[in-house]
Order: C-alpha cells, then structure tokens, then sequence
C-alpha cells in the first residue's frame, strides 16, 4: 500500500522536492538540514514519512546522483527511529500505520524492498527473476556497455566515493531497521493490514543475509584482481558458508537465484525424452539430485523446495505451447511436476521424521518423547508453497487443466466458507455455478498434491491469497446430475453412463481406486471389461494423487492368480483373455508407457508381461475369446498387444552401429529382458528393508499382493529363444535354412500371404534363401492355413521371409510398392512382427551391403517437394549454435538416395493410418526409424522428415526438430561446439541475438515450439543437447571437451565475458582498473554455476560409468598434463588459474553427488568408497611429492584445498568413508600447505579411528 498515490495535481510538489534536492546538492548542504526542510514539505502537503513517492525519485537515480541518495537516506533514518520511541506510548495502536505499511510491505514498491534491492544491485547482488527486472541503472555495464571510452567522462572520483559510501550506509541502515527491537515489534502489527508473511520472511533476512551483505560489502572481503595468485581459505570458507553465491546471481548478467537448481532443470527436461525408458525410477533419482543440491548450495529447505517447485513449473510451462506431434509431452509433464515432484518431496520430508521416530523409539524416555511440532524439512515445504504464490507467470495453469485447478481453488473456497466438502459436490458442480470467482492456478493442485500425500492439511487454504474470497452461499449445482466416483463408492451399478464419466474423470483417492479394483477382481465379465477400462482412463493418466498406485493395480491384474478350482490343460491366462488385452491396449500409449518410466515400474510391468507372451504365443491362434459386446480376440491379438508393449520396454530398436562403436556395451549384453528381470529381482529382494521403506510402505493399498518371487529367462523358453535369435540377427547374416523344415515351410507361407496379390511363384522370391524348389508354393487360402500357428513359430521364420523379399526387390523381381505393401499385410497378420522387421531392417542398414533407393516419386516416394523447405528450417533451428548446416541434395544431377532397408522400413511406415488401431504399432516402428536413420550418413534423416512432413503436414515442426539432431550425430566438431553454446549462454556470454541474460532461460528456453512469430524459431542449445546426447557414439571424448570448455568458461568469467580487446582497452582508461578486478563472490557464483552445468551433462550423458572414469581416469590425467596458454590465457598462476581450480572442485564435486548422492541410500553409493578413496589417493600422492602435477600449481592447490573443503562442508559422510590413514596423510600434506584448519577438520569427520591424530595435529598448531 502506498501512504499517498501519485495524482496529476501532486505533480508540482515532487517537483519542488526535485528542486529542493537540487539546490542541496549545489550548495553541498547539511543532510540533516536537507531532511528537516524536504520532511517540513512534505508533511504541509499531508505525505506521510518515510514517502514511496520520495523512493521512486531518488532510488533509481542513485548510481548518477549520489549526493541525492545520501540525502534520501538520512530521511529515512531520521523518520524510521524516530518513530520507534513512541512504540511504547499509550497511542502505539494508532501511530503511523502507514508508515510500517510502507516500510514493511512485501510490494516491490516498498522503501524497505527498494532499499534492499537497491544496495544488492550495487554489490551486484540483486536476484532478477523472470517476474522481477531491474527497473534502474543496475550496473557498469548498463551505463557504459555501448561506449566504453567515455567511461571517464560519465563517471568521476567523487561520484565513485559517494556511491560506494551510499552502499555501505544503505545495507547499515536496513541492518539496523531489521534489529531494531522497537520496529521489529511493529513488524506484526502492520502486517495484519499487510501480509504476516512477508513480515516473518523479514525476520528471517534479518538473522542471514543482512549480516552477510554487511560482510560482503565490508574491507574484509578483497577484490580480486587479475593478477590474484590465490586467496586465503579463509575467505574461501567465508564466500563459500555465507550463502553469498546464492545472492551473487545477479552477476552472472542477470542470471537469477534459479541457476542453483541447474541440474534439477536439466534433468527434468531429458526425462522426458521419450526415446529412453528408465528402468529406475524418477522419484529416487529426483531425491537424491535435491538432497544433493541442497547440501553443495548449503540452502535452507525452504529454498531447496521452493527451487524445486519451480524448475518443475518451468518445465511445464516450456509445453503451454507445443509444437505438435506424435509425441505428446503435456500429461507426462504434469506427472513429473504433480506426481512425481510430490513423491520426491514426500521422501525427503518422510526420511527426516523416520530418523526422529526412530530416535524416539530408541530412547530410555520414549513413552514421555512425542514428536514436536513439524520437522524442519516439513515446515520448509510449508514455507516454499507460501512463496511459491509469489510467481505468477508460472503458475498460469495450461489450457488441458485449467478446469481442474479452477476445481481445486473451489474446493479451497468452500472449506473456507464452511461449505459441505463432499466429493459429490465438486463432481456435479460447474463453475458457472459458483458464486463467486474461483480462478485457480498450478499452486492450487501442487497443494492438492501434497494433502492427497499427507504432506500438508486443509490448514493450507487458509493462507494469506490462497483462496480470492469467502462464500456463504452454496453452489446451485444439482447433486446426482451426472453419476461419479461418489455414486461409485455408495453402490451404484456400473451403467454405461457412469462408466464413461468414470473413464474421463479421475478419482481423486484411494479408496475409490480400491473400489475399481475389487470389482476387477470378483466382478462379473462385463464388471471386470469395465473396471479395467476405468481403470486405464483418467486415473492413470490425470490422477496424480493416486497414479502409482494405479498403475500398480494394472501390474496386478496383469497377473492373475491361478484360481483355486482351476483344472484345465492349458494356462489359466487364456481364460483371463478379455481382461488382459483391454489393460494392454489401455497402457500402450507413448505417454503412459513414459508415466510407467517415470515411477520405476518397467521392471514389474516387464515381469508381468512375459508370463503373458510366453503363453498366449505359444498358442494356436484358433483359439480365442469373446468380449461382451460379442468381438472376438485371438491369442495372436493379445500376444502382439503384450509382445508389442514389452519390447519397447528396452532399447531393441536402437541400430546395432550403437553396439559396436565407441564405448557403448557390446553386442549381446546391452540392456534387455535379462536386465529388467535383474532390477526387478534386484528391488523386490531390497524392498523394505531400509527404515524409508518402511515409511513408504504405509503409502500403498492394502490389497496390493505383488509376488516377491525372483523371475528368471529360463522360465519363458521361446521368449529366451526369440531374444537369442533377435541378438544373431543384430551380429551377422542369417544362412542355413534347410528345404523342408517347418521353418522353411512357413517362410513360403509368409511370402505367400504377402505377396498373394502378385502373379508370381514364391520360387521366384525365396529362390536366394530357401534353395530351389519344384513347387509354385501354396495358394493364398492354404497360406494363411499353413500359419494357424503358434506366434512364436511365425517370428522364428519371419526374418528368413524378409531376407527373401529384399533380396528380390533389389534385383528387381519385386517392385518397391509391392515390397511395402507385402511387409503391410505381415504386420497386419501379426502385428507383433513389426519387432523383427524392425530389428531386421536395422541390422541389414548397417550391414552396408544393399544399393543405395532413389527416392525419385517413381519407385519409391519423393521428398523433393519440400526439402528445401526442410534445409532453411534446420538452419534456421540450429542458428543459435553456430553450427553449419551441410546443404541437402534438392533437385539436378544428384536425387536424394536412402539405403534400400531404411528406404523400405519408411515405405512401410507411411502406409499406416493415423488411427488409434495404428498408433500402438507406430509408436513401436517410429522411435526405431528416428534412431536408425539418425545412424544413417547425412541426408537420410532430413529425407525421412520431408517424406513425413509431406504425409502429415500439422507435424512439420517435429520432424524438422528431429532431423536437425542428425546434424550432431556426425560431427564431433558440432558436438563441441553446441556444448560449448550451452556454456555460453548459461552464463550469459552468448551475443545479444540469442540472449543476454544466461541462466536457466537462455539454456533452456521456451522448449521447441512453433508458437513464436514468423514460425520455427532458433532452439535452445540446452534442449538440442538433450535431445541428441543418446545417439552421441563415444561418450569418452564428452568429458575431455568439457573439461576444455569448463577452463574456457573460467577465463571468460575472469575477464567478465568481455573479448580480450575490450578488457585490453578498458585497462588503458583512467578508471580502467575496476575492470581488473572482481568480486570474489561474483566470479564464484558464475565458476559454480559452470561447475554445475559441466557435471550435469557428464552425468547425463554417461551416467555413474561415465562420473566414475573422470574421477579415476580423466581428471588425473588431466592434471599431470601440461594445459598452458589454454587454462590461463598467458596469466599463469593469476586469477584464472585460480579460479580454474575452484571450478574443478566444484565439477567433481556436483558429478560425485549427482551420481552417488550424499548419503548411503542410493545403490550406487555402494561403489563410491572405492572411486573416491582412488582419487584421493591419488591427491595425496601428490600432496607427498610422489607425483608431479603438469598443470599450474595456483590450480593444484585451489582444486585440492576446494575439494577436500567441500567435502568436509557439504559431504561429511563421504570422509567417513575415507580410509584413516589416508586422511591423515590428506592431512599431513594441507598442513605442508598452511591448511592447518581444514586439516583438523578433515580429521575430525574421519570417525573414531581418527580422533587422536586430530587431537595430535591440533596440539602441534602453533595458535599464532
């Protein structure tokens, strides 16, 4: 609130105050007697004391008038402490309310905000988030970027004094505002009118970062110049504990407090890469990543959540405006922020309180010993949700949901009003008829969120903003009108109607997913077809509360027990037909098969799946099962529906080129079925044996049963079978068929079938592979009688029926046309074929040994129409980069030309219909095309996209995007250079066109989206990396480039991003020095934010393999190298090399916690005693003079003495781990460096077993 508002008619008052303030300036007037006078003013005119009006002039004029400034701020002191003698009077109610609204007020108007954010500005401070932009002069560059020779002139010794004094008197002035007793009393006070949190969140500064700011800005902290050979660790420890580097964003040329959460952005955006399903889950791998972050940034919970929050939001806000299509983002988006994000958090908070429960239960007193009140990490999440309010450009919901937060900010009205809360309401209940606005936004269903998982209480709609307003009045929705998930749980039968308003609308709790459940179980036919329909709808997709423990019921139903009075010969699954193809179908969505990913379950689904492949593709096809609608389903049907489902559930689709070069694993162990069932067997074993676990199980339904049984490939014969076949087709040629086996027989068969349209004998096809024959092969009729077969037997023969048909198209006795219409009808026969003709067509891609299609529009399809088109598009996409886009063959002398079985597998391809029959055998066959034409020499990527476009032209956008990867796939030298992007425009030293702010914005973006004016726009380097780095062939030669751009970056942080020109030029000037100098804070906040930007793509990248072959491998090596004018640009031993070696601790250190976490509870930490005890080893050796490090010594010592700080700062466990004689030799070795105290504190972690030699060490340290 604003003491007065500015009005036309005020206008010559503020200009006599101008005036007045001029003329003290001029006269170098008394402040105190410029205050008395400008208060007399102001107060005649009725303006309240201190004035935002008064702040809006001067504030943000301080950097060219700081005579005013100075003057500005004795008012304020006068004023403000003036009034704090009349707290205690008997009018303290009454006085100056205005006055503490002004000065407490959360409004960016405030003097106190203004105040603050002025003096963060000035220390280069200031934390500009998306919804907060400088609204003044924040900096030299601002002032002096577009003509650095008149720096001089705009700028001289007095003004440079004032300014700096100004500084220091404001942070002085708000420290003592803040500690003042008087006016913290007020605090609450005016915070009854205003907002309570703000005031508590005052409280909170006031104890933190006001003290640093104090220190910060005080003579202790140095400027670092250019010719810095090193800095105390003291002043390390100081920058590094103080939680200034969470302040110092601003530095990084606008880069706000966001970058801390670097790596959660990051990771969000590739787990949503749908080429990749993650055998283990998001939510532990989320976990650890918070927890780690939280511990390096050295945050407080609430900030770490609040972080948290909103990078999630980010990423859901990069899909407001997709580009469309095959691939939907938008449900898997709101899953990872509403379902996963809540889970993550749920696990944090849970650990924490069953360490005090178990605490409890430990103690000789704890009958007496009852949880106080909230844990710290609980109250943290209250606090980030509170805060979270304040970002309203991320919480506008997206279009698909604004229903259901509009539901949700209902819900919370209603309780509030005292409004009956029963489900029944909220179902019949549109927003028309509410009352009164219930606008609601993403916070709204986060915080549903976290009370569906008792991580919060309805306490929550209460807070300040949450709800607009109160109602008394009742909706006037009539209850009943259409029968829901209330009418479900009070017995209504299962209607038609019900049914389809049960499918579309998600439940909102357990119970009532129970309630489907039991009746999927023990229902009749029609009941359980219905349940299972329910099931696979809304509440898989949309019902975030509950979506793992639906998706857990699915599991189950999908593994039906035998049931007691069970005599038949066959399985029992056959019986269970209806049921099971209903749940397959419902499941095999691209997205719902990425929600499966993101909980972890892919193993339990893989379990599940190969029961029901084993059995109903060892079955004659004449056997089949009726729906009740009367259709029929054959045991082909739901073993291609299961089939389908779980090959995608690996990686088979992937070109065996990926097997075999760089450092990819070899042919035959990559991940596959053998795998999923190890993870699976692997986390049923573990299960419930950490104290988390025990937390987490209460989480689930009681009447989950899941078998804890191990499940081997030996208990599925014919699926090992087809897996081993599968593998040989990927190593070498098929050969050996012998004429007259059932196998040959088949291949007739199938030729038969898919060429029965053709005039023209199998002999005439199968003659390369089957041998010679008499026989014109059987009729069309007799075919398809011959493959009544077992699925399994017809998959055994179907690569030997394929070999035959491409060989005789390539010599001519088979048309294109009429080989993508034979390899259409196979699929159609067996849809579970597309696998093999996947597998087969790849392999034989690679092979190299078939003749180039012309794609000329006569034998097969053209992308001649729009491949330019295609070229400018890609260009256009990858202009961020600086990457060349090589120019594709359009027209003349040279069309464009794809290896005959890429050519044949998207002739096939384009056959489909974009119908929901297709779309689950398109979704198998597209993702291998992307990845086997990726693999292809350039152009054949951009080919398939033209041809594509030309089919389906809403999907223009996403093919274009997807073949601008190919670009990367080829070309080392692009690699590197879009890493090199992705560094430079993080931290904000990219040229202005692509942006100029860094951070998470610029690496990231907006996503890819068609959204921006004048069409395709320039990419995000970020997103372009993420959607390349898997097809990226030797992952090895990632970390040394990195590595190189990491040192890189440090020099261009050094010389703040300008060319070494500029910086040259500037050093001539006559205040030219203050650009050889940088504030130890700023260039720490921007080498961490490159640290962790380095070892987020490193982990990404090459996961825990890769961060453990830098550590022990590539770091050492880099080390004993000489780097020269690369590491220190010709300073060596100055700034840079100092820096460089902070950046390296840093880099370690976020690989070291990303992969390994903090703690133990992650498996992979099991392998980190024995990385890190090499590596340290190793640092000790060199610390005892056994080994000679080739890098300057200035990077040595600030790598060794950073790491092994933040170690002891942020990872104590890991020392814990650490050897005892290591450590003291660790020790030993920083004493020799004058690190008397951070070897005593390495010491004192080191456990037990170290204690006396810290004691010793501590002894012999001399105290002056």
């Amino acid at each position: 609130m604003m003491a007065v508002s500015l009005q036309p008619n005020q206008l010559t008052l503020w200009d006599s105050v101008l005036q007045l303030t001029k003329s003290a300036q001029d006269k170098n007037s008394d402040p105190l007697l410029w205050a008395i006078q400008l208060s007399s003013s102001l107060n005649s005119a009725r303006v309240v004391l201190p004035s935002t009006e008064l702040a809006h002039l001067v504030i943000p004029n301080r950097q060219l008038q700081p005579v005013a400034y100075r003057l500005y701020m004795e008012l304020v002191k006068r004023h403000a402490f003036s009034f704090a003698s009349q707290v205690n009077g008997p009018n303290y109610p009454n006085v100056n309310e205005l006055f503490l609204l002004n000065l407490y007020n959360g409004d960016p108007s405030s003097i106190l905000t203004r105040l603050l954010d002025a003096s963060l500005d000035d220390e280069g401070l200031l934390d500009l988030t998306s919804e907060k932009k400088s609204k003044w002069l924040t900096s030299l560059e601002d002032v002096e970027i577009d003509g650095n020779e008149t720096f001089a002139e705009k700028r001289n010794e007095l003004h440079e004094g004032l300014h700096k004094a100004n500084t220091i008197m404001a942070i002085q002035l708000i420290g003592e505002l803040l500690q003042n007793k008087a006016v913290t009393l007020a605090g609450p006070y005016s915070a009854s009118a205003a907002d309570r949190s703000t005031f508590s969140s005052l409280e909170e500064f006031k104890t933190s970062k006001c003290k640093r700011l104090l220190q910060l800005t005080s003579d202790t902290v140095p400027l670092l110049s250019q010719n810095c050979k090193n800095i105390s660790q003291q002043n390390f420890h100081a920058v590094m504990s103080s939680g200034a580097l969470i302040s110092s964003a601003g530095q990084c040329h606008g880069a706000s407090w966001s970058v801390l959460w670097l790596p959660i952005d990051l990771f969000l955006e590739d787990a949503m890469d749908d080429s990749q399903v993650a055998a283990t889950s998001a939510v532990e791998t989320l976990t650890g990543l918070v927890k780690a972050l939280q511990a390096v940034n050295g945050t407080t919970w609430h900030d770490t959540f609040l972080g948290l929050w909103i990078a999630a939001l980010r990423l859901v806000q990069r899909e407001r405006e997709p580009s469309e299509g095959p691939v939907p983002r938008i449900d898997t988006c709101l899953c990872m922020l509403l379902s996963i994000t809540t889970l993550a958090v749920a696990n944090i908070i849970e650990e924490e309180e069953g360490e005090l429960i178990d605490e409890t239960e430990h103690s000789p007193a704890n009958q007496l010993k009852e949880k106080q009140g909230l844990g710290k990490r609980r109250q943290g999440l209250i606090t980030a949700l509170q805060l979270l309010g304040d970002y309203d450009s991320l919480l506008t919901p997206l279009q698909s949901v604004t229903s259901v937060a509009n539901q949700a900010a209902a819900k919370a009205t209603l309780f509030v009003s005292g409004v009956g809360s029963s489900n029944s309401y909220y179902e019949s209940m549109s927003m028309n008829d509410m009352p009164i606005d219930c606008s609601g936004n993403m916070r709204h269903l986060i915080v549903e969120a976290c009370i569906a998982r008792n991580l919060l209480d309805t306490s929550a709609y209460f807070w300040p903003g949450f709800v607009i307003a109160h109602s008394n009045q009742i909706p006037r929705g009539v209850l009943g009108q259409k029968p829901g998930w209330s009418s479900l749980m009070k017995g209504s039968p299962l209607t038609p109607s019900m049914i389809n308003t049960l499918v579309a609308t998600p439940a909102s709790s357990l119970p009532e997913i129970e309630k489907v459940y039991e009746i999927a179980v023990s229902g009749s036919n029609d009941e359980k077809i219905a349940a299972a329909t329910i099931l696979c709808g809304a509440s898989l997709f949309r019902g975030w509360n509950i979506q793992e423990q639906t998706v857990l019921f699915i599991i189950k139903l999908l593994s039906p027990p035998v049931p007691s009075d069970y005599s038949g010969s066959e399985s029992h699954l056959i019986s269970y037909a209806p049921i099971l193809n209903v749940l397959l179908v419902g499941i095999a969505s691209v997205d719902c098969v990425q929600i499966l990913s993101l909980h972890g379950l892919v193993p339990l689904l893989a379990g599940a799946l190969m029961p029901i492949c084993e059995v109903f593709g060892s079955s004659v096809p004449k056997v089949s099962s009726t729906f009740p609608s009367g259709e029929e389903i054959s045991c082909h049907a739901v073993f291609s529906n299961a089939f389908s489902l779980l090959v995608r559930l690996w990686r088979f689709h992937y070109p065996p080129l990926e097997n075999v070069m760089g450092d990819k694993t070899p042919v035959g162990s990559q991940i596959g079925p053998e795998y999923l069932l190890l993870v699976r067997n692997s986390k049923l074993a573990s299960f419930g044996t950490s104290p988390r676990d025990h937390i987490k199980i209460r989480r689930y339904s009681k009447n989950l049963n899941i078998s804890l049984d191990p499940i081997f490939m030996d208990s599925f014969p014919k699926l090992k079978c087809w897996y081993r076949q599968h593998l040989e087709c990927i190593a070498s040629t098929f050969s050996g068929l012998v004429h007259g086996t059932p196998v040959h027989q088949l291949v007739d068969a199938l030729l038969n079938m898919m060429f029965r349209k053709i005039n023209r004998s199998v002999q005439s096809l199968s003659s390369t592979t089957s041998g010679s024959s008499n026989s014109s092969g059987p009729g069309a009729e007799e075919s398809y009688v011959r493959l009544q077969v077992p699925a399994w037997d017809i998959l055994e023969a179907t690569p030997f029926a394929l070999d035959a048909a491409l060989t005789a198209c390539a010599h001519g006795r088979l048309s294109p046309r009429e080989l993508a219409t034979g390899l259409k009808d196979l699929a159609d026969f067996l849809p579970a074929s597309l696998a093999t003709i996947v597998s087969f067509l790849s392999a034989e891609v690679t092979r190299g040994i078939w003749k180039p299609a012309c794609m000329n529009g006569t034998d097969w399809p053209s992308p001649a129409a729009n491949l330019a088109t295609v070229e400018q598009q890609i260009k256009k996409i990858l202009s961020a980069t600086g990457v060349d886009v090589p120019s594709l063959p359009v027209g003349g002398s040279s069309p464009a030309t794809l290896p005959l079985p890429l050519a044949a597998l998207v002739s096939l391809t384009i056959t489909y219909r974009l119908d929901k029959l297709s779309e689950r055998f398109l979704v198998l066959v597209g993702p291998a095309l992307n990845a086997l034409a990726a693999g292809c020499p350039w152009p054949c990527m951009p080919i398939i996209a033209a041809l594509w476009a030309q089919k389906v032209k809403r999907w223009s956008d996403y093919f274009v995007f997807s073949a601008s990867g190919t670009v990367f796939h080829h070309n080392s030298d692009a690699v590197v250079q879009l890493l090199r992007s992705c560094f430079t425009s993080t931290l904000g030293f990219s040229p202005l066109h692509i942006s100029s702010n860094g951070g998470v914005g610029a690496l990231l973006g907006h996503g890819f989206g068609s959204h921006f004016s004048g069409g395709i726009s320039p990419v995000a380097p970020g997103i372009l990396y993420l959607r390349v780095h898997r097809s990226i062939r030797d992952v090895m030669f990632m970390t040394e480039n990195i590595l190189s751009i990491l040192m890189h970056s440090v020099k261009d942080i050094a010389n703040s991003g300008l060319p070494r020109e500029t910086v040259e030029k500037l050093k001539r000037t006559k205040y030219g020095m203050r650009y050889g100098q940088i504030s130890l804070a700023a260039a720490m906040m921007r080498v961490k934010l490159a640290a962790s930007l380095g070892a987020s793509i490193v982990w990404i990248s090459g996961g825990l393999s890769l961060v453990q072959s830098l550590i022990q491998e590539t770091l050492p090596s880099w080390f004993i190298s000489a780097h020269g004018s690369e590491q220190d640009g010709g300073e060596s031993g100055g700034l840079v090399a100092m820096l460089g070696g902070y950046a390296l601790a840093y880099f370690v250190l976020f690989c070291g916690t990303s992969a390994w976490g903090v703690d133990s509870e992650s498996s992979a930490s099991k392998r980190r005693p024995k990385v890190l005890g090499c590596h340290l080893e190793f640092l000790a050796s060199a610390l005892d003079g056994k080994i000679s490090f080739g890098c300057d010594s200035t990077t040595a010592r600030a790598y060794v003495s950073g790491f092994l700080s933040l170690m002891v700062a942020c990872t104590p466990k890991w020392v814990l781990e650490v050897n005892v004689d290591l450590l003291k030799r660790l020790s030993r070795g920083l004493r020799q460096c004058n690190e008397e105290e951070l070897a005593v504190s390495l010491l004192g972690l080191g456990g037990v077993g170290a204690m006396g030699a810290a004691a010793e060490l501590i002894i012999e340290t001399p105290l002056f």
